[in-house]
């Protein structure tokens, strides 16, 4: 499964309410890093598909739910288990380190 767009609305629901852990990783268009860890972030939501749903914020075009964590930097990754943000990463890192870090949190 590829990476899902959320927004504010849809946070909730495919978040918060989600049946098994949810990576949000917050971006933004004009974010160097967070291109390029975007192809990662892709290959990664298909290699663990029955374990994570990775998610992806555009905090340009969603504002409430970015200020609401207190988003400061980006891009910054939370992993959300039954609805609660228990793990975060800060800042772009190669495909391996940012699997093995979210295999050790899952």
């Amino acid at each position: 499964m590829s990476t899902i767009a959320v927004t504010d609305a849809s946070f909730e629901t495919d978040v918060l309410n989600a049946d098994k852990p949810v990576l949000v990783d917050f971006w933004a268009d004009w974010c160097g890093p967070c291109k390029m860890i975007g192809p990662a972030l892709e290959e990664i939501s298909e290699e663990l598909a029955e374990k994570v749903t990775i998610a992806k914020m555009d905090i340009m075009a969603n504002t409430d739910i970015p200020g609401q964590i207190g988003v400061k930097s980006i891009p910054l990754m939370v992993l959300f288990k039954d609805g609660k943000p228990v793990a975060q990463k800060l800042g772009a890192a190669p495909k391996s380190a940012l699997k093995g870090w979210l295999e050790g949190e899952l």
